[in-house]
């Protein structure tokens, strides 16, 4: 048995054209790598789109590739992710379906709280799907999942976090010991290189953000193979990162023209993040239009900024040094005496929540979906 798995395509996220027409591409990439490695059956673990409502490009360029697909007798078995989902249930997830390009396997029903996966069965393999929800929704409902079962090589489909992957940060996760036993775990959501036993996150087929072209470089699929699993890189442009501190924002436009110069950028997704205490200047003195036209001249594939980390000295005023956490805790304190009530111990827990940043490149839904999940997580919503 050979099959592939495929996550987080995201077609038609990115606002640059260059990096939208790129992310079809590597899914283009992926598409043609599975007809030329004659796999079985192909599983897209949530988010092939950025939205449950993608632009009509998007979608008749989807159909195309779905089609390659259909004419090679590959069939494409898929679960929505917390981006292609929909709290309705209609998505376009649907239209491709109906078209004969796919069969969307989350196939359930709830019997005594509990969630009954059934299966959609191909040949001699049992594919059961659960699909992702916004703000980790998913995660409370599958605790309560089981497998209507068969003696088949099973297959289930997740698009949601697990322990073992968050480590240590702050998501909200699934305990993957608790999940129905199953021969291969086809994972999504988490856009990270990860393989252990049988749970694999397949990674995103193109990085979502700035950060994610820094650290992952490449998009990537996973081939399954007679039992050896296979992680295919897609690399098709070169990225190169310039970390530079600047202080003075008046010359800062040749010095980063100068440090440009050293590389070669032909082809080559160029990412260029600024940081620093500006001394003299601001950053509107950075001719950034200057320095993209030197990048474009070097026949780049694209050029990207990020200035999040610039910033302007903090004004020298003396006051009173007040201890702010003790003034919290007093108005708190007195909020309470005034209005007693058995839900301030929240208080505090939401104040923290409220204080929470948006990291950086992270998108504003995701930084809405994180602070919504944390607000919930406190209420016991």
């Amino acid at each position: 048995m050979k099959f592939a798995h495929m996550g987080d395509c995201h077609l038609g996220g990115w606002r640059q054209p260059e990096l939208k027409e790129l992310n079809l591409k590597s899914f283009q990439f992926a598409v043609e790598k599975c007809i030329k490695e004659k796999v079985e059956f192909i599983l897209i673990s949530g988010d092939l789109f950025d939205s449950a409502y993608p632009p009509i490009d998007i979608l008749k360029d989807t159909f195309h590739e779905f089609k390659k697909l259909r004419d090679a007798n590959i069939p494409v078995f898929l679960i929505a992710g917390s981006h292609d989902y929909s709290a309705s249930g209609k998505t376009f997830l649907d239209v491709l379906e109906k078209a004969g390009f796919c069969k969307n396997v989350a196939l359930f029903e709830e019997r005594d709280n509990k969630i009954i996966l059934q299966p959609t069965i191909y040949k001699n393999v049992a594919i059961y799907g659960y699909p992702g929800k916004k703000s980790s929704l998913e995660v409370e409902e599958l605790s309560r999942i089981s497998l209507q079962d068969s003696p088949l090589f099973k297959i289930l489909l997740l698009h949601t976090s697990i322990k073992d992957a968050v480590s240590s940060l702050p998501i909200e996760s699934v305990n993957q010991d608790t999940l129905p036993k199953v021969d291969y775990v086809a994972l999504s959501h988490l856009h990270i290189k990860y393989q252990k036993g049988k749970f694999v996150y397949s990674g995103p087929i193109f990085p979502n953000n700035i950060s994610e072209l820094e650290e992952l470089g490449a998009g990537s699929f996973y081939i399954v193979s007679y039992g050896q699993i296979r992680r295919e890189e897609i690399k098709l442009h070169d990225v190169i990162v310039f970390n530079l501190e600047i202080t003075d924002a008046i010359t800062a436009t040749e010095e980063i023209i100068k440090s440009l110069e050293k590389e070669n950028l032909k082809n080559k997704i160029v990412i260029l993040k600024l940081y620093g205490v500006l001394e003299k200047g601001k950053s509107t003195d950075i001719d950034f239009q200057k320095i993209e036209d030197y990048v474009k001249k070097q026949q780049a594939y694209v050029f990207l900024k990020s200035t999040s980390k610039l910033h302007l000295p903090e004004p020298e005023i003396k006051i009173d040094v007040v201890d702010s956490s003790n003034m919290e805790s007093a108005i708190i304190r007195r909020f309470e005496e005034k209005n007693p009530n058995k839900f301030n111990f929240m208080i505090p827990l939401l104040i923290k929540t409220l204080q929470m940043e948006k990291l950086d490149d992270e998108k504003s839904s995701i930084f809405e979906e994180r602070l919504i999940s944390e607000t919930k997580k406190i209420l016991k919503l």
